[in-house]
């Protein structure tokens, strides 16, 4: 694999690393706590990243449509801490194997997102797929931070 993309997917494996750590020891109850009104839980939180990772890095980079519900991912619920963390470990693989197969050129490749019609390079999609999970990745340590605080939690 480039250099290139094996510095990527340690970014991304980092990422998922902090998620996980976010995840683990979670009781079902706080994975599934919003922290407030239109908030969405650490659980749709995951489930989300691990459908746009598939999404941006699969789908769109690498041609290789998932069949994604995106909606579906919002209204997730109910998974215990591993199923989440196996729901990202295959994604990561999965991802892993797209990044494997590109070649430096591949980067500047235009693709066509699906969902919105939007041209976009092989680049672009890596980029906002890294961007987009550590995004999330603050709202996941903001929302755990919060449930620590919260009579719920007790």
């Amino acid at each position: 694999m480039l250099t290139i993309l094996t510095q990527y997917a340690e970014r991304l494996q980092a990422l998922h690393t902090a998620i996980e750590q976010i995840i683990n020891g979670l009781p079902q109850v706080a994975l599934d706590w919003p922290p407030g009104p239109d908030m969405n839980s650490i659980h749709v939180l995951a489930v989300h990243v691990a459908g746009s990772e598939r999404y941006w890095i699969g789908d769109v980079a690498g041609s290789d449509p998932s069949g994604r519900d995106r909606d579906a991912e919002f209204r997730s619920h109910g998974s215990d801490p591993h199923a989440l963390i196996d729901l990202l470990d295959r994604t990561l693989a999965q991802s892993r194997v797209v990044l494997e197969g590109l070649e430096l050129a591949d980067l500047e490749d235009l693709r066509i997102s699906p969902h919105n019609g939007r041209q976009v390079t092989v680049a672009w999609c890596l980029a906002h797929a890294l961007e987009h999970t550590a995004l999330h990745l603050g709202h996941m340590e903001i929302t755990r931070q919060l449930w620590e605080k919260n009579p719920l939690s007790s």
